[in-house]
Parts: C-alpha cells; sequence; structure tokens
C-alpha cells in the first residue's frame, strides 16, 4: 500500500486527505516510480473545486520526478534505479508511487523537485509553439511571458531563432531579458507599446495569461489565424483564436532533452516552493492564493 492525494468530496483544500491505495504496477511501455516530488498546477484545485471531473473519489498530480522502481514490458530506455521526470495518465502522481506513461532522463546534478516542476510546463510551451509555426525570423508576442508556461515559451522560442516580445510585469522584465526576450507592461496601450519595438506588428501571438487581450493579440498578428491561447477558451470562441488544450495532440517529443538542457544552463526552469505531501492542502491554498513565483511542488520524503 502508499499514501495517495485524494479527495472523496468537492470543495475547499480541506476536503484534501492522504489515503492508503494499492501500489500501481506499469503497463507496457510505462515505469513506476518511487515519487520524490509532484507539481501542483491549477488544473489540481479546479478539479477538487468539482469544476472538471465529476466522478469521486479522486487523486490528484499529472507531473512528477522520482526513481523508477519497476519497468512495464517491453521498457528498454529505462532501468532501475534511474532518476526520471514524465506524465502520470492516470492523474495519481501526487502520492508516494506512481506509474509514468511518457519519461525522460534526469541529469545527476538537477534537483528532483525542480525536474518536477518541468513537464506540464514545457509540454504545453512546446504544443503552443508547435502549433503556431514558430521557427527561426519570426516575431513571437507572448503575453505572460514570466510565468512558469510563458518562459518556457520564451526560451525555445528564442532557441528556435525567433524574435520575442513578451508582457510581464516590471518586476520581471529583467528575467524576460535575460532570456532573450524584449520584455513590455500589460495592460492598456498594449497594441501601442508592441508597435513602437515592431512597427509593423508581429507575425504571431501566444497568449498564455488569459488576461483579455486576445482582440490586441489579433490586431497586432494581422488576423485570429495567427494567434493561439491555452488560458482563454471562452475568448477563443469569441473571436475566432485557436485554443489549444493537454488532452489532444500533446507535444510528449517536449520532455527529450529538457533535463540535460537544464543542467547544460540552456534552459532556467521556474523557482519552486515546496511542501510536503501531507501538507497538500496548504499547497492548494497557496497556489489559489496567487503572489507565488514560480511552481509549487510536493515533495515525498
Amino acid at each position: 500500500m502508499m499514501k495517495a492525494a485524494c479527495f472523496r468530496r468537492f470543495g475547499g483544500p480541506e476536503v484534501l486527505e492522504l489515503v492508503d491505495l494499492p501500489d500501481p504496477h506499469p503497463g507496457p511501455g510505462e515505469v513506476r516510480i518511487a515519487v520524490r516530488a509532484a507539481g501542483v498546477n491549477a488544473s489540481d484545485w479546479k478539479k477538487r473545486a468539482g469544476l472538471m471531473d465529476r466522478e469521486l473519489p479522486q487523486t490528484l498530480g499529472y507531473e512528477a520526478a522520482g526513481v523508477v522502481d519497476e519497468l512495464g514490458e517491453g521498457v528498454r530506455d529505462a532501468a532501475v534505479g534511474d532518476r526520471v521526470l514524465g506524465f502520470c495518465a492516470d492523474g495519481a502522481a501526487q502520492a508516494e508511487s506512481a506509474v509514468l506513461s511518457s519519461y525522460a532522463p534526469v541529469p545527476p546534478s538537477l534537483d528532483l523537485a525542480v525536474a518536477a516542476a518541468l513537464p506540464a510546463a514545457v509540454e504545453t510551451a512546446v504544443r503552443a509553439l508547435d502549433r503556431l509555426g514558430v521557427g527561426g525570423g519570426a516575431t513571437l508576442l507572448v503575453n505572460g511571458a514570466s510565468g512558469n508556461v510563458g518562459s518556457a515559451a520564451v526560451q525555445f522560442a528564442v532557441a528556435r531563432g525567433a524574435r520575442v516580445i513578451g508582457t510581464a510585469g516590471p518586476a520581471n522584465h529583467a528575467a524576460v531579458r535575460a532570456w532573450g526576450a524584449e520584455p513590455l507592461a500589460y495592460g492598456d496601450g498594449l497594441v501601442e507599446r508592441v508597435r513602437a519595438l515592431a512597427p509593423g506588428g508581429v507575425d504571431l501571438a501566444l497568449d498564455v495569461a488569459g488576461s483579455g487581450v486576445l482582440p490586441e493579440l489579433v490586431e497586432l498578428a494581422g488576423g485570429p489565424g495567427h494567434v493561439l491561447t491555452v488560458a482563454d477558451a471562452a475568448g477563443a470562441r469569441e473571436h475566432g483564436v485557436v485554443f489549444s488544450r493537454g488532452d489532444s495532440g500533446r507535444a510528449l517529443h517536449a520532455l527529450d532533452g529538457i533535463g540535460a538542457m537544464v543542467a547544460a544552463g540552456a534552459f532556467t526552469p521556474p523557482p519552486v516552493r515546496t511542501f510536503p505531501l501531507a501538507a497538500i492542502a496548504d499547497a492548494h491554498r497557496a497556489g489559489e492564493e496567487g503572489g507565488t513565483r514560480g511552481k509549487i511542488v510536493l515533495v515525498v520524503d
């Protein structure tokens, strides 16, 4: 048996508990890990509040990092004892053990709490850039450039040879600049500020923040077909913009090599704020209250 985060009724963080569940076992092509860290995302508290899946009870967690302790049939690219990060398809990563359906190695120099903060943000960013067709010579506007997904999108777009303009709060402009992008303040007057840097507008725009600026992004990018959002489904429908979500066409190849990139200094991960698995309710409260820069991660001793 193992301890796992669970809720049996919908509500606030107080409904979260640790329960005993049977140890999971990997299927073909999967690995099981002894979880050392698991990422916490906004979808976790949306699920807990009853805004997503309606069945009960539910476990939590789609991304984790840890040490492989069981191999599924046919696995040749991992061995027991390997440190890996990846995705838990059954949404039960916030536990002492988890089965990863997609995974990649973690270099010895990379802390596993940092590794657990990478999969969701990296996959979302790469999926968005792939869908937009971001490549060398393009000018990309990223709305929300300093968050977990936005910072990943900026860094991957720069690595592809794109010119990147990113909106962020003033306190984060230095970080955006360090990633190779040109920072701008968000808020009223965005179109004018962008045109001061790119008089002809931009080729493509990515909305990560969901802050209601899709009309401005459409204007700057020359039409809704050049804009994608990962955060504003309603706005996408209203303005004819593509909305990309993680349940279709996932960019799982994004995991390949990300650990080595971080270890080599070629990619800067978000800062992490850690909570013990037993303090999952506190982690949810911190995430919902906002104000935490970076990623909330649960750690398992």
